[in-house]
C-alpha cells in the first residue's frame, strides 16, 4: 500500500491557508470596479438602504425635536430610502422617486436633516455613473426644486440649504472624479490586456511561420532527394534487367553510388532541421542550421537534374545578393528542377536563368516537356514556391509555355541594392 504524502499526512490546522487580499487591497478594488457590475448589487444596496434608514430614524429621534415626524413623517421617511435597493440599476429613477417622496417629507416641514444622507447617496450614484453633463444638469435642477419647496416653508431654512448646497456640488463633482478614475484605470487595464494578446498572438505567428519554414524545407530536401533516388534506382533497375548476359557493373555502380550520395545529402540537412527543432532555448546559442543554401549551390543542383537524366542549361549573372535572396531562389529552384525530373518525362531540357536588375532578382526555369498530369494528385510544390516568393517580398508565376510544349516558372525577387553582375554560365547534356 503507498505511504500517504507529506501534504496529505499534515493536519488540517497546519496547513497554510489561502492568502487573502488585505483590506486595503479589497477597498482599492472596490473604488476602481464599476459599481453597475459589482457582485451581489441589490443584495448589498439593500443593507446600505437599512443602515440609511436607521441612521434617518436616529436623526429625526435626537436632532431638532420640534420637527419630529408625525406618522405621515414616518412613512414617507421610510418610502424615501426604499428606492436606494435600486440604485445601481436605475440611478436617474431612485433619484426622480426619492425627490418625489422628499419634497412632501420636507413640504410638512418634517425633520429636514434625517433624509439628507440618502439624498447625497442617490445623488453620488448618479454622479458615479452617469454623464457628467446630465449629472451637473440634474443637481442644479434637484437645488432648485429644494430650494422652491424651501421657500415655502420657511424661509430661514432655504437659505440654509442655498449655504450648504457646497456640500451637494462636493458630493457631485467628487462622484465625477471617480467616475473619470475608473474610466482610466479602465483603460490601463484593457491596454495592458490588449498587450498581452498582441504578444501571445505574436508569439503564435512566429510559431506558425517557423512550423510553415521547417515544412517548406521538408518538403524541398525530401521531394529533391527522394526523386533523384528513385530516377538513379530506375537505371540501376533498368541496367540490371536490359541485358544481363552483358552487365554493365560500372553503370550499375556509378547509379548506386549516386543514390548513396543523394542519401548522405539528405540526412546530413534533415539532421540539421530537427537540430532547430529539438533546441528548447535558442537564446545565446549559436545558429545551428548553418549557412543558408545560396546562388553558389545551384550548380550542384543542376549536376543532381543531369544525374537523373536532364539536359539542364544553368547561366546565373548574379552575385551579392542577400542570404534570404539567395535561399529562395535555391529554394525555387530546387523545387523546380524536382518537379522537372519527375514530371517532365524522359530526358527532358531545361534552362535555367537566374540574373540581377536593378532592386530584383529574376529567376527564371523552362523546360520542354509534358509537364504534370491534370488527373494527378496535387503536391505543395507550386504553394511552397510561392510561399518563398513571398517570404522576401516577391512574385512567382508558373504554368504552361505558351509558345510551346513544357513548363515555365518565373519569379521575381525584390533586392535591397544593386548586386554585381559577373557571368556564370554551364551547359550540359
Amino acid at each position: 500500500m503507498q505511504a500517504p504524502t507529506e501534504a496529505a499526512s499534515r493536519p488540517a490546522a497546519s496547513r497554510p491557508a489561502p492568502s487573502r487580499p488585505r483590506v486595503g487591497e479589497r477597498i482599492i478594488a472596490a473604488v476602481n470596479r464599476d459599481p453597475r457590475t459589482a457582485a451581489h448589487g441589490t443584495r448589498n444596496d439593500a443593507v446600505l438602504a437599512a443602515v440609511l434608514l436607521t441612521g434617518a430614524v436616529c436623526l429625526a429621534l435626537f436632532t431638532d425635536e420640534g420637527r419630529r415626524p408625525d406618522a405621515l413623517g414616518w412613512t414617507l421617511l421610510v418610502a424615501a430610502h426604499v428606492p436606494i435597493v435600486w440604485r445601481r440599476r436605475r440611478p436617474l429613477l431612485v433619484l426622480a422617486a426619492l425627490v418625489a417622496v422628499a419634497g412632501p417629507y420636507h413640504a410638512m416641514d418634517n425633520n429636514h436633516t434625517a433624509v439628507g444622507p440618502a439624498s447625497y447617496v442617490a445623488l453620488y450614484t448618479l454622479a458615479v455613473t452617469g454623464r457628467p453633463l446630465r449629472t451637473v444638469l440634474t443637481g442644479i435642477a434637484v437645488l432648485t426644486v429644494s430650494v422652491s419647496i424651501m421657500l415655502t416653508v420657511n424661509t430661514h431654512q432655504a437659505l440654509e440649504l442655498i449655504r450648504i448646497s457646497g456640500w451637494v456640488i462636493a458630493i457631485l463633482f467628487c462622484g465625477i472624479d471617480i467616475r473619470y478614475y475608473r474610466q482610466y484605470v479602465a483603460a490601463i487595464v484593457e491596454r495592458a490586456e490588449r498587450a498581452e494578446r498582441t504578444r501571445e498572438e505574436e508569439a503564435r505567428r512566429r510559431v506558425a511561420e517557423e512550423r510553415l519554414r521547417v515544412a517548406r524545407d521538408l518538403h524541398d530536401l525530401l521531394a529533391h532527394s527522394i526523386t533523384l533516388i528513385g530516377v538513379q534506382t530506375s537505371v540501376a533497375a533498368h541496367v540490371l534487367t536490359a541485358d544481363p548476359e552483358r552487365l554493365d557493373r560500372a553503370a550499375v555502380a556509378k547509379a548506386l553510388d549516386d543514390i548513396a550520395e543523394t542519401c548522405r545529402t539528405a540526412r546530413g540537412e534533415l539532421r540539421t532541421t530537427l537540430e532547430v527543432l529539438r533546441a528548447q532555448d535558442t537564446v545565446g546559442v549559436p545558429d545551428t542550421r548553418g549557412p543558408l543554401p545560396g546562388l553558389s549551390g545551384l550548380p550542384d543542383l543542376a549536376a543532381s537534374a543531369r544525374l537523373a537524366g536532364a539536359s539542364v542549361d544553368l547561366s546565373v549573372k548574379a552575385d551579392d545578393v542577400p542570404a534570404a535572396v539567395g535561399a529562395a531562389a535555391y529554394r525555387i529552384t530546387q523545387e523546380a528542377l524536382t518537379n522537372v525530373v519527375r514530371h517532365a518525362g524522359p530526358a527532358p531540357s531545361v534552362r535555367v536563368e537566374v540574373h540581377a536588375e536593378p532592386g530584383a532578382l529574376r529567376l527564371s526555369v523552362t523546360d520542354d516537356g509534358a509537364g504534370p498530369d491534370p488527373a494527378g494528385t496535387p503536391g505543395f510544390g507550386l504553394v511552397g514556391m510561392r510561399e518563398r516568393a513571398r517570404s522576401v517580398g516577391g512574385t512567382l508565376d508558373a504554368g504552361p509555355r505558351g509558345d510551346a510544349d513544357g513548363f515555365e516558372v518565373t519569379a521575381v525577387l525584390p533586392t535591397p541594392a544593386t548586386p554585381r553582375t559577373p557571368v556564370t554560365s554551364e551547359r550540359a547534356g
